[in-house]
């Protein structure tokens, strides 16, 4: 697999993600928007759980759910992000392992991102990801300097700003329409937020 490209909207989201559930380990897709070959271009992505990682009916349900959204607005998902609860502990879970798997049953280039807790702090300079791709059907870490995050002192500064203005809360994720179906699991409303911050040099938002 080459090289994988993370947009500002994606990485953003992650980190919102993951600060609105700071003691709860949280998951989510990542999608396309690109054709296929090439660099993997992640566009966007879908957060989907803050508890019970591990529960198969509501992680299937959510998959299905995102995948017919996808086929309707020409997207594909093309991987898988978590962060554990316990911050020091940035490895895949079986749980991670599983569903990436059966991700890359649809796409062969599928990653595996990890959040690293650890580096979660505003003024953390580089992007608190590990990456992992797969081999002859085992997760492996994957070469840092193969992962770019274009404008990534901009991307940054467009996290921390809706972090510290109180924007995560307008996240939500699959949990969270579960619990109340009117909620907009696409986050169209924090799209649109995060494209209003990120300026025209930004190119894929």
């Amino acid at each position: 697999m080459g090289e994988v490209e993370l947009s500002c909207r994606a990485f953003v989201k992650m980190y919102l993600h993951a600060c609105l559930y700071p003691r709860c380990s949280i998951n989510g897709l990542l999608l396309s928007s690109s054709s296929a070959g090439g660099a993997v271009c992640v566009t966007d992505c879908v957060p989907l759980l803050h508890s019970h990682l591990p529960l198969a009916l509501t992680t299937q349900l959510a998959l299905t759910q995102v995948d017919v959204w996808c086929s309707q607005s020409q997207q594909r998902i093309v991987g898988y992000y978590q962060a554990n609860a316990c911050v020091s502990d940035n490895s895949p879970t079986p749980c991670a392992l599983k569903i990436t798997d059966k991700i890359a049953e649809q796409f062969d280039n599928a990653v595996l991102l990890m959040l690293d807790g650890s580096k979660m702090s505003p003024d953390y300079r580089v992007p608190p990801i590990v990456m992992y791709e797969r081999k002859d059907s085992k997760w492996i870490l994957k070469d840092k300097h193969t992962i770019m995050l274009r404008q990534w002192e901009e991307t940054r500064a467009i996290a921390s700003q809706m972090l510290e203005s109180g924007d995560h809360v307008l996240l939500v994720d699959f949990d969270s329409h579960l619990d109340d179906i009117t909620k907009d699991w696409t986050n169209q409303k924090l799209n649109t937020k995060i494209a209003e911050l990120a300026s025209p040099v930004n190119g894929n938002i």
